[in-house]
């Protein structure tokens, strides 16, 4: 049954008659932590600071300590149910706010650059942790804080004044927090899902590609080759990322291996996405033009991780696709290794281990085309590749179809939001938030 109301124009824009507005502090006490002496007078206390604020989540993983007397500990120490908001990080970030919990189990401090929200009585903290977190996410702390350099402050005071609209019933206000609350909980347990999938897979692919487990009906010793028994390499056309635009022949720029989520690209479905450089084609190697099956390696990185990184080009439709700076180019010299099969046969920890041991450098470390044909890869039968790499592919779907629906509840989430926080929906008729 849909729940009626009459509206009215305010300061912070339209919300339902029955609601008010009124600055932060008229709903709760605000603090801000303070800086403390490393070696001041007390014992040693866990305290929070901002990197251990997200949104919605509060990280005691990474908590320190502080020497506070008595007397301090007791003024900054957190309540469950207190809001803690970071004040001072980059424009798009400031305000970022969570709740403290009863899970978060150790007594903690704040120390400065966090401001702490304590409801008052018939205010819903819950509540009021949702309406910062909008506030946040739809730009109002932004607008309100103090830029200086790349940190914008929040400000207790610009914080306390902040006019903001309130369900004047704190039955309505839990009736929001809980609505939101509950797909807080589904978007966690939606991410916890994920990440038992993702290390399910990466145990399935450490077994799999290693023949440490092998699929029913699958038997005999794997052949052990040589990168360079399997592939010509050569390198890419150097290119900087100014020179890439929307117009011209697609690109593979070494820092788009680094920050792709998936281990191939694909040039029928991922063209929109693909940088492009305008240039004639004769100025390019045939050695540096993609094929389909093509496997191309960074050559060059920051850390450890990034060193292996690699795609697998898909290319059936044969689009002029050109190998970037910072790359090298594996090119098949015989057809033993399936191209689903490489999406996934250059991710086990063997391989990642090889790759570290010949990589040089200091802050930026990579591997050569000298070096790359070293690696060795155990090679089982095509029919047998063809097989793990389906179990992997259905692996990789499920992920896909969970992190798809992750998105959509989030989104779904944000025009919960957008419709309860301002009372365009509501789900408490105005007579009973005032019974």
């Amino acid at each position: 049954m849909e729940v009626k109301s009459s509206y009215k124009r305010t300061e912070v824009g339209v919300i339902p008659e029955d609601w008010e507005v009124c600055p932060v502090d008229c709903k709760g006490e605000v603090i801000s932590g303070k800086a403390l002496a490393a070696n001041g007078p007390g014992k040693q206390r866990p305290y929070l600071r901002t990197k251990n604020v997200f949104d919605g989540r509060i990280d005691i993983d990474d908590v320190l300590t502080m020497p506070m007397t008595d007397d301090q500990f007791a003024h900054f120490r957190l309540q469950y149910g207190d809001v803690l908001l970071n004040e001072g990080q980059s424009l798009d970030l400031v305000g970022r706010c969570a709740i403290y919990q009863e899970e978060y189990r150790e007594p903690c401090a704040i120390q400065n650059q966090l401001i702490r929200f304590r409801a008052k009585t018939g205010v819903s903290g819950t509540f009021a942790s949702y309406v910062f977190r909008y506030s946040q996410q739809s730009g109002v702390f932004a607008r309100v804080a103090l830029q200086t350099t790349s940190i914008a402050h929040l400000g207790v005071s610009r914080f306390q004044r902040l006019l903001l609209a309130w369900p004047k019933n704190e039955l309505e206000q839990r009736a929001i927090a809980t609505a939101l609350s509950d797909v807080d909980a589904l978007l966690a347990a939606l991410d916890r899902l994920i990440v038992k999938k993702r290390d399910l897979k990466k145990v399935a692919m450490q077994q799999l590609l290693t023949g440490q487990t092998r699929l029913p009906g699958f038997y005999g010793e794997w052949e052990a080759r040589t990168l360079g028994h399997l592939f010509n390499f050569s390198g890419g056309f150097s290119a900087s990322r100014d020179q890439l635009s929307t117009e011209g022949h697609c690109y593979l720029h070494y820092g788009d291996i680094h920050g792709a989520s998936k281990t191939f690209i694909d040039t029928r479905a991922d063209y929109e996405n693909i940088p492009k450089l305008v240039i004639s084609l004769n100025k390019i190697s045939p050695n540096s033009m993609l094929d389909d099956g093509d496997v191309v390696f960074v050559d060059a990185s920051e850390d450890d991780e990034g060193t292996s990184k690699h795609v697998v080009v898909v290319n059936k439709d044969r689009v002029p696709f050109i190998a970037g700076l910072h790359t090298i180019v594996a090119k098949s010299k015989t057809d033993e290794l399936a191209h689903d099969y490489r999406r996934y046969c250059f991710q086990t920890r063997a391989i990642r281990e090889q790759f570290l041991f010949y990589a040089v450098g200091t802050k930026v470390s990579g591997i050569s085309k000298t070096n790359i044909p070293k690696l060795t890869l155990p090679v089982p039968p095509i029919p047998e590749q063809a097989a793990i790499a389906s179990v992997l592919t259905d692996m990789d779907a499920e992920l896909a179809a969970l992190e798809q629906r992750l998105a959509k509840t989030h989104n779904v989430k944000q025009a919960m939001m957008q419709e309860l926080l301002t009372g365009k929906t509501r789900l408490v008729s105005p007579e009973a938030s005032h019974a």
